[in-house]
């Protein structure tokens, strides 16, 4: 059940995506190619599923903000391009393709991240059945998320550690910015979209913080023991690129017993929630047993 609605509802959002690419199609060709390269490449679309279940959690309504959910895939995947450019991680494959750099050229694949961020906050306006002020306080959430304080801000101490042992705090603040910033945006806005309570808010909130913090974990370990063919990447690059992970600053036993506390954490936080967010629970259990 837990995976066939992941499934059911990634499908909603690739088929959401497509359509939303084809309102706003680019001016130049190659552009529109490279946004649609990137956005359309797969992945798990975690993200948007997260905004929907909760939703879910909170009123059972997931479904009826596909569109938001659709918007923030579209900054996650901006937030990739970027990643993955020659200035940043400098990445040759992403889910077993070939960078959006690699094909077409870096000053392009730059334009192409440009252009789907700012195209999140023009179909997040198209969100019907919600107030102005609750779509405002949302897309004010993606924002911050996306931004300095947020994605930016945690790439930004990304590449100044680079070379360099950093402490677990920093370790923890950059990856709250960079990775869990985007994962607390989406749960938040389904819970705001869905007419949440404050109490309701405080406990998703901190569900969402736990669930950055374990598949960061989870993902600094399969850096250095998953598979190139699941992960549709190189294994390996942290310690290339001599990266400061959740690993190396202790040890892979206790980064899988800091993965299942977060983990743990994150589906006590639930305690008060009925079936409605069951989903939630056992998407957070999956990140200790996923492979890529």
């Amino acid at each position: 059940m837990f995976m066939e609605l992941w499934k059911k509802r990634a499908a909603l959002v690739e088929k959401n995506l497509s359509v939303e690419l084809k309102k706003n199609p680019a001016l130049e060709d190659k552009l529109a190619q490279a946004m649609q390269y990137s956005l359309m490449s797969g992945g798990k679309r975690l993200r948007p599923i997260l905004l929907m279940a909760a939703a879910d959690a909170v009123s059972g309504s997931g479904e009826k903000f596909l569109t938001v959910a659709s918007a923030i895939e579209m900054i996650h995947t901006y937030s990739l391009i970027h990643d993955d450019l020659p200035a940043m991680d400098n990445d040759d494959y992403r889910r077993g393709k070939l960078t959006n750099h690699k094909v077409f050229g870096e000053a392009t694949a730059i334009l192409a991240g440009d252009a789907l961020l700012t195209l999140a906050f023009e179909v997040m306006t198209r969100q019907e059945n919600i107030s102005p002020e609750i779509l405002l306080k949302v897309m004010q959430e993606m924002s911050i998320a996306a931004g300095a304080a947020g994605m930016v801000g945690g790439q930004s101490i990304d590449l100044e550690s680079e070379d360099k042992k950093i402490s677990m705090s920093t370790l923890q603040k950059m990856h709250m910015a960079k990775t869990g910033a985007l994962f607390k945006a989406a749960i938040r806005s389904g819970a705001i979209l869905a007419g949440a309570n404050s109490e309701q808010l405080d406990a998703l909130t901190i569900y969402a913080e736990k669930f950055g913090l374990a598949f960061q974990i989870t993902d600094d370990i399969l850096d250095v023991i998953g598979d190139e063919k699941n992960l549709g990447k190189p294994v390996g690059s942290d310690e290339k690129n001599n990266k400061s992970t959740y690993v190396t600053l202790t040890s892979i036993e206790t980064a899988k017993n800091l993965a299942q506390k977060a983990v743990d954490d994150a589906v006590d936080a639930l305690k008060n929630f009925s079936a409605e967010a069951d989903f939630l629970r056992e998407l957070v259990k999956f990140l200790l047993g996923r492979n890529k």
